[in-house]
């Protein structure tokens, strides 16, 4: 069975909350209620307008630096909401690592949303990405997994394509993989990624339409079509097209190659990896029939 990383450090309410009043003591008396237990964070609610978002295991403590560093300026270019630190945690005695307080943002994630029902976000979406991708500044992460050339993930894809009990259409993917691998490689300068773009990091407001994103962690520098992948993870086919004709030229056929590619790296690390969270499972299962519709 594969599931998620146990963590190195499981925090408490209790220790949250004396974080909370000993750093930040005019927000100590606020509400406080776990809100989500990642793969690399716990987030707790603070009161309406906050949230406390905390490592909870080593591997994600330059994540949350990560934010905090980058996150200020991309508030300032996209359209929609983002979780910009309002508060940069210290390390104590009973926390051992950096912490954040962060804007709470608020809306449904497309992950509890009928896929049909996402339609009305995708050019929001695209409008959100054009304001991301822009050259990355010197000293950016690139991460390793992440909006790296698709070769380097080969060897990751073609083991999972080998679960055939998982994967029924593992010939029909493969060649997907194939194609997508023989795009043109990214030749442009290194962009701002997300790095982590899936429906349950996009918030929907009532009518559908994008609310905002959440879960910098993976933030970085690299190709974005990694990025760009979000469209087989996020839409069905109409709802695909559109959200790819909102970017217009400023996206070439090749990347849109690598972003489906990116689309079948990212739905089977969910599919073959997610046995405890059958959320995630959901996400990942829609994107491999979303990749093979096309």
């Amino acid at each position: 069975m594969a599931g998620m990383p146990p963590a190195t450090l499981e925090v408490s309410d209790t220790v949250v909350q004396c974080l909370v009043r000993d750093q930040r003591p005019g927000l100590g008396d606020r509400p406080l209620a776990r809100v989500a237990n990642g793969w690399d964070n716990a987030t707790f609610r603070l009161g309406d307008d906050l949230a406390v978002r905390l490592p909870r295991r080593a591997e994600a403590v330059p994540l949350i630096l990560h934010e905090q560093q980058y996150l200020p300026d991309i508030a300032r270019r996209s359209p929609v909401a983002v979780p910009v630190p309002v508060h940069t945690g210290r390390p104590t005695s009973d926390f051992p690592w950096p912490w954040s307080i962060v804007r709470w943002v608020p809306g449904a994630a497309a992950a509890d949303v009928r896929p049909a029902d996402r339609g009305p976000a995708a050019e929001g979406l695209a409008d959100f990405l054009l304001s991301l991708h822009v050259p990355a500044e010197n000293g950016v992460p690139v991460n390793p997994f992440r909006g790296v050339p698709l070769a380097d993930r080969d060897a990751a894809v073609l083991e999972r394509l080998g679960d055939r009990e998982r994967y029924s259409q593992a010939a029909a993917l493969g060649a997907v993989w194939a194609q997508a691998c023989a795009a043109k490689a990214w030749a442009g300068p290194a962009m701002m990624l997300h790095g982590d773009l899936h429906p349950g990091n996009i918030l929907l407001a009532d009518d559908g339409s994008l609310a905002g994103v959440i879960d910098f962690g993976d933030v970085g520098a690299g190709d974005p079509a990694v990025d760009l992948a979000v469209g087989w993870l996020m839409f069905d086919a109409g709802a695909r097209r559109r959200f790819t004709d909102a970017f217009g030229p400023a996206v070439d056929g090749d990347t849109w190659m690598r972003a489906r590619g990116w689309a079948l790296v990212l739905s089977t690390a969910m599919v073959s990896n997610s046995d405890d969270n059958p959320r995630m499972f959901a996400v990942g299962e829609f994107g491999v029939r979303q990749v093979l519709a096309g």
